[in-house]
């Protein structure tokens, strides 16, 4: 039996943006549920140390996430994770969330899902594999680290880190070539602080108790194997909206990112955004938390002005 259950507001999404929106949310004393597909806190749980966020100069990123769920779980929201979502429906007075445990039905809904990040495919994981320089390469001053990647992202994020102080970099690029500005290419390999390798791919992590010591890289053309020292990893293979549920239902840009209003407004009446799975130049912790402050006040207001709150 799909048994329906009603809410003022359904957040799809558990990350820095979708708490934060349920913050403001419970205490608008709207009957609220946070719905994730993994855990709550979103890519923050796997970055290292967050030393952008205001309040707390340096942070295990899952430390940060776990006081943001402490402050949902305060205000007594209902969080389902690990939650397998069939499909969306948009449309009408109420938005549907049909799973194969129920359905969620919300007044509004605010579609907080977020990037994936192309993961780097290795038999051997570690912790020390990072996906934003800005945020966890202080954590490698003074040390070594590979970069995995050959466009601007990865030229950019390299010389960000040689600029906080990061020893030594090795970059590698499965291509034949590097897909980065020429003039940045230059820049990061003559400063002599940077290797770079095309044709090469991270074939395995060398982990001893927990900690990064190496990488195996392979030559995609010869089939050589060589390895390197490094203290850590930085992946920019790139990054997939998370948008597979709905996109079919809005208007998306071009590489499949929703394009807010002011408002977070979708353009669907009671259906907002917020967090990374929004068009903008910036993704951080906090334009998250500012995208779900906005969405949850204007889902708050459209709620209201319909008449009824559970």
């Amino acid at each position: 039996m799909n048994e329906e259950r009603i809410y003022d507001l359904v957040i799809l999404g558990g990350g820095p943006a979708g708490m934060t929106a349920a913050i403001y949310a419970a205490r608008a004393k709207l009957k609220t549920i946070i719905l994730e597909s993994n855990i709550t806190g979103g890519l923050v749980n796997a970055t290292y140390t967050v030393e952008n966020f205001p309040s707390y100069p340096s942070i295990h990123g899952m430390d940060l996430m776990e006081k943001f769920r402490a402050h949902v779980d305060s205000l007594e929201v209902e969080v389902e994770e690990v939650c397998d979502i069939d499909r969306l429906e948009l449309g009408g007075p109420f938005k549907r969330v049909v799973t194969d445990e129920g359905t969620y039905a919300g007044r509004a809904i605010i579609l907080a899902t977020g990037r994936k990040p192309i993961p780097l495919a290795t038999p051997t994981p570690s912790e020390q594999v990072h996906w934003c320089a800005i945020c966890d390469g202080m954590a490698y001053v003074g040390k070594r680290v590979l970069v995995v990647g050959g466009g601007n992202s990865a030229f950019d994020e390299s010389l960000y880190m040689l600029s906080i102080g990061i020893e030594h970099i090795t970059l590698v690029e499965e291509m034949p070539r590097y897909f980065a500005a020429q003039a940045t290419q230059e820049r990061l390999f003559s400063c002599g602080k940077a290797v770079g390798h095309t044709s090469t791919k991270v074939a395995d992590l060398i982990v001893e108790n927990d900690v990064l010591k190496g990488a195996v890289l392979k030559h995609t053309e010869s089939g050589d194997t060589s390895t390197v020292e490094v203290d850590g990893v930085f992946v920019f293979l790139g990054q997939h909206p998370n948008n597979e549920l709905f996109k079919d239902q809005l208007e998306l840009t071009e590489q499949g990112y929703i394009r807010p209003g002011q408002d977070m407004g979708t353009g669907i009446p009671g259906v907002y955004s917020a967090g990374d799975i929004n068009d903008k130049p910036f993704r951080q912790i906090t334009t998250a938390v500012s995208d779900g402050t906005i969405a949850a006040l204007s889902a708050e207001r459209y709620i209201r002005s319909q008449g009824n709150v559970c």
